[in-house]
């Protein structure tokens, strides 16, 4: 009996081996499709509620006959002022409140929609590499600005069901017209305000390996959406680099691309002049070193 059971263990291993690598292989598909939870602020606006109110956060009343509070304008929360700088980053957007997709907040977009980037990304890049990549001059030449406008209007009407196949826009540059238009359009750009200078800073040092580290440190300062949508972004175009036939190099999309990613508020017309030539050079790097950077 007991030469019976030495001679089935190691079956058994192999077998619960199997199945637990099974589960496991399981669990990791499954987790591909979780949208991540992405951190974000109220958008708290001064509000005039009519009827009695009470606080979300104290449960308190709220008292006065105007403006008795602020109320979330992407989540619909309603709290006294003072309760409003206590409450936790914990906004989730309903798409009542969000009813744009272009000019919204990037983290506020894919909260509401429960994604882990922006529609207007994933939908324009997957056109773009299953029928564009040997474009030349991909995003560099121009689509007509009123079908990049009804692209938009698409979007903003009927989110991921917006149809931007080649049954209705032929023209791949309009695509990329639609993708530049929609980065230029956010209200924070892809490359915050706030990461801004620390990536100008990284451009500047003439050091290779010290600019990449800079670099890498200036991506720790940006939100994570922000963060995985730049992510998503180089990666498609550093392929678009390695199709010859486009003739687009990480530098001609480093001048397209870099005041379309990034720009600093209150700059005077010589400072900003003077940034292009760095912006280049932050996005030329991070497509260039994009397999090590993120």
């Amino acid at each position: 009996m007991g030469g019976k059971g030495a001679f089935w263990q190691p079956i058994r291993t192999f077998a619960l081996s199997q199945i637990t690598s099974l589960v496991r292989r399981s669990t990791l598909r499954e987790s591909d499709f979780v949208a991540p939870k992405y951190e974000k602020v109220h958008n708290f606006k001064v509000h005039t509620f009519r009827g009695p109110h009470w606080c979300e956060y104290c449960a308190n009343f709220m008292w006065g006959l105007i403006a008795q509070g602020v109320k979330c304008a992407d989540c619909g929360l309603n709290v006294h002022k003072q309760c409003s700088k206590v409450v936790p980053n914990d906004c989730q957007p309903d798409l009542r409140h969000v009813k744009k997709v272009y000019s919204c907040d990037l983290t506020t977009l894919v909260k509401a929609h429960n994604a882990k980037r922006p529609m207007v990304v994933d939908m324009c890049i997957q056109e773009l590499e299953a029928r564009g990549l040997q474009s030349e001059g991909l995003y560099r030449i121009s689509g007509f600005s009123e079908l990049i406008e009804d692209v938009k209007l698409a979007f903003d009407r009927d989110g991921d069901k917006a149809d931007i196949s080649t049954n209705v826009y032929e023209d791949i540059n309009i695509i990329t017209g639609a993708l530049k238009l929609y980065f230029r359009e956010l209200p924070i750009p892809l490359i915050t305000y706030d990461a801004y200078p620390h990536f100008m800073e990284a451009a500047k040092i003439p050091d290779a390996d010290k600019r990449l580290e800079a670099l890498h440190e200036a991506l720790k300062l940006l939100p994570p959406a922000h963060c995985e949508t730049l992510r998503y972004l180089m990666g498609h175009l550093k392929r678009v680099t390695q199709c010859t036939e486009n003739l687009m190099t990480g530098e001609n999309l480093g001048i397209v691309f870099g005041p379309t990613l990034m720009r600093a508020p209150g700059l005077d017309a010589m400072t900003a002049l003077n940034d292009i030539r760095y912006q280049r050079l932050v996005v030329e790097g991070l497509i260039t070193n994009e397999d090590v950077l993120f």
